[in-house]
């Protein structure tokens, strides 16, 4: 369980980089302010525009009381799969799909296995969570549409920061936009009250066959004296390459209940 636990807040970032990618600069003059309606309209341009990816990366996760290190290849059919394999020291660990409307995934190391509703992510990471959220986080885009609620916008750390007119009841949700390719510099959810921050922090892009993608993500973490980190770097990555995901729960493993 621990390491699907792993994989699926790995899951909410995406990173991609291979030897003939050519690094995007970041900032290269000054920010000017601009609306945040032309600024929604930059990025919300920059969407990706493949059918699929194919993509090996490496994950770095550190808490308060675990370290670990683990290879993954990503697999995404735009709009219908995300499926993840995990390996550790070359072993298989875990393999998850996740469909618009199920998630499955099944982990050697206790011999256990769930197939149930996209809802179960929500329990496992302990936030509310779409298909398309995720799917925009796995590709460097805002997790909220930009076009169903009022923003206001400022010049932020050299990037054009959204926020919205009227914040959610329950957490504040902030997005900063790079102004040399409208993609993410980083997004975050803060919830006051309980002493709760999560920060994707898209610290590098770089261009793949015209598409702007993360090169290295930063995840971290707090709640109430605990912190989790996450650290990935994508060492490959393919477009519109025939894809296959395929999920067999092996025999002999125990069915768990979230």
């Amino acid at each position: 369980m621990k390491f699907v636990r792993l994989i699926l807040i790995a899951m909410l970032v995406f990173t991609s980089c291979k030897s003939k990618s050519v690094v995007v600069g970041s900032k290269a003059i000054a920010t000017k302010k601009m609306s945040a309606r032309k600024v929604s309209k930059k990025h919300l341009a920059t969407s990706f525009d493949k059918k699929t990816i194919d993509a090996r990366l490496k994950v770095a996760y550190r808490d308060n009381a675990n370290k670990q290190k683990l290879s993954v290849k990503l697999r995404i059919d735009k709009d219908k799969i995300i499926w993840l394999n995990a390996t550790y020291l070359g072993i298989i660990v875990a393999r998850a799909k996740i469909t618009p409307t199920k998630v499955s995934y099944y982990e050697k190391i206790n011999k256990t296995y769930f197939h149930g509703s996209f809802e179960a992510l929500e329990n496992i990471l302990g936030a509310e969570i779409s298909f398309d959220q995720l799917q925009n986080m796995l590709l460097g885009q805002a997790i909220l549409d930009l076009k169903a609620q009022k923003y206001k916008s400022m010049v932020d750390n050299e990037a054009h920061l959204l926020l919205p007119v009227q914040q959610k009841a329950l957490f504040d949700i902030l997005f900063w936009i790079n102004p040399v390719h409208y993609k993410l510099d980083m997004q975050a959810l803060k919830n006051t009250n309980k002493n709760q921050e999560l920060k994707v922090d898209y610290k590098s892009y770089t261009n793949i066959d015209g598409e702007i993608f993360p090169k290295r993500i930063e995840i971290r973490a707090k709640e109430k004296g605990k912190f989790t980190n996450i650290d990935i770097d994508y060492k490959s990555v393919v477009f519109n390459k025939n894809i296959v995901t395929p999920f067999k729960v092996p025999r002999g493993y125990k069915q768990v209940i979230l």
